[in-house]
């Protein structure tokens, strides 16, 4: 009886199967690629107009702890704002500015609420920057059509983010950039296959993702100004005069699906950066060693999240008059902990410290990075010690992921994190305090708190 059983659930699997893969070929054959692409609208400053509703319909800028601006709302952009301005002149052309510090722990916080939401309609997602991602949809759902999964996703977006999206609708990655920045703010755009051409008439090839302005000249020297232009090249006339990664663009500008969308995420970063600008300036080597760890530990938080190893680092101490004084070491063996980068740089710190100078930013970049399968063991044991250090660390990141980031930390990095709490201004946004409102308009899910219990070592 069970065996008749099986051969039954057999040859019903086999037909489902053979159903299966008919309806995708028939699918793929029937629907045009579909491809979304979702962009934040002044994604860091849209999440502080969330955090403080009294911000909203302000000129609100943020990058204060770095005094250039990195990103503003919409409202500053009309009034001549533009990203990397200093401060000063934020302020001359908008003195009305709202200047912040950015958060970037919370931006994230948002930008992975922004993915789940898309993943809601298909797993095939790539997460492309902190305010943006490509979709495919193809032939995913056939209730709804490719339009109306597009405009589900904004919707749900924005209601649930109460931050605005550009959505574009294409055939592949390159025209779906191209619609979502269509008609910025809160934009919808769909491009077919049949009106690839309208859009890119009048479009400049320098607007178009991937063609930077070296490129753009170079185009333009040739007389190839508009992506229509570049489009009605011959494939032969790209291949003589560009490099490979501009047919791959040359072919999704003629409606080719080419450049995948990679919903694994598969791409390790070949360094790992972390620097923080801190005001005001100090001449204190104990504070500023205090910033470098704590700008280490967050690095080594991200090189363990891609389950890789640094061998080499390079580390800066930046003066209040923009001098650099830098170091690069190679390590003695594959590292992702703080404590022992962290002595390796202060080998260093005499020879770089000035005690007459005024410092204002530390900054460590991790290179070289490795694969835990990479590593090799040795007589002395260190292989153990770097794993069992590990499997401590992993367990702090554990709690941090659970409860939120800084629970624990090395105990050199203690004074800068006090000092941040300290020495917070309590801005003013129609007399209601910006840090107070932030933290009370907090979304519950949202919610991240911190306590200061330094990590002093291990007790044997």
């Amino acid at each position: 009886m069970n065996t008749s059983l099986a051969k039954k659930a057999n040859s019903l699997a086999g037909e489902l199967l053979f159903t299966y893969n008919v309806l995708m070929e028939n699918c793929s054959n029937s629907y045009p690629r579909a491809i979304i692409h979702v962009d934040g609208d002044a994604f860091f400053a849209s999440c502080e107009q969330v955090l403080n509703p009294a911000l909203k319909g302000k000129c609100v800028v943020t990058g204060e702890e770095k005094g250039i601006a990195s990103s503003m709302s919409y409202e500053a952009k009309r009034r001549g704002v533009t990203r990397g301005m200093i401060v000063s002149e934020i302020r001359r052309i908008c003195p009305e500015a709202i200047i912040v510090p950015s958060h970037y722990e919370i931006y994230g916080i948002f930008a992975r609420r922004m993915y789940a939401i898309v993943r809601r309609y298909t797993p095939y997602v790539q997460e492309y920057s902190i305010d943006e991602c490509f979709a495919d949809i193809t032939g995913f759902n056939q209730v709804m059509s490719n339009e109306e999964i597009a405009t589900s996703i904004k919707r749900d977006l924005e209601h649930e983010l109460d931050i605005t999206f550009s959505v574009g609708l294409a055939p592949n990655k390159v025209l779906a950039k191209v619609a979502s920045k269509w008609n910025k703010p809160s934009g919808l755009t769909f491009i077919p296959k049949e009106k690839i051409s309208e859009f890119l008439r009048d479009l400049p090839a320098g607007k178009i993702w991937g063609i930077g302005p070296q490129t753009a000249f170079k185009l333009n020297l040739k007389g190839v100004k508009t992506a229509l232009e570049l489009r009605d090249k011959p494939r032969e006339w790209v291949q003589e005069h560009l490099a490979k990664p501009y047919e791959e663009l040359w072919e999704e500008l003629n409606g080719n699906y080419v450049l995948h969308v990679d919903s694994e995420n598969r791409r390790e970063p070949k360094s790992i950066q972390h620097t923080r600008t801190f005001r005001p300036p100090s001449r204190s080597k104990q504070f500023v060693i205090s910033e470098l760890s704590k700008n280490i530990e967050n690095a080594c938080t991200a090189l363990r999240g891609h389950n890789l190893y640094a061998t080499r680092i390079s580390f800066f101490l930046k003066t209040q008059s923009f001098h650099y004084a830098r170091r690069e070491i190679r390590l003695d063996r594959a590292l992702c902990t703080p404590e022992e980068i962290l002595n390796a740089t202060l080998l260093h710190i005499d020879d770089m410290f000035d005690p007459n100078d005024l410092y204002r930013a530390t900054g460590i970049t991790l290179r070289g990075l490795k694969k835990k399968s990479e590593l090799q063991r040795d007589l002395f044991d260190n292989y153990k010690k770097i794993v069992d250090k590990e499997a401590l660390y992993r367990r702090l990141d554990h709690i941090a992921n659970k409860y939120g980031i800084r629970k624990m930390h090395l105990g050199t990095s203690h004074e800068a994190l006090e000092f941040r709490v300290k020495n917070k201004k309590d801005r003013r946004v129609d007399g209601v305090g910006v840090d107070t409102c932030r933290r009370a308009t907090l979304y519950k899910k949202f919610s991240v708190q911190h306590l200061t219990i330094p990590y002093l070592g291990e007790v044997n």
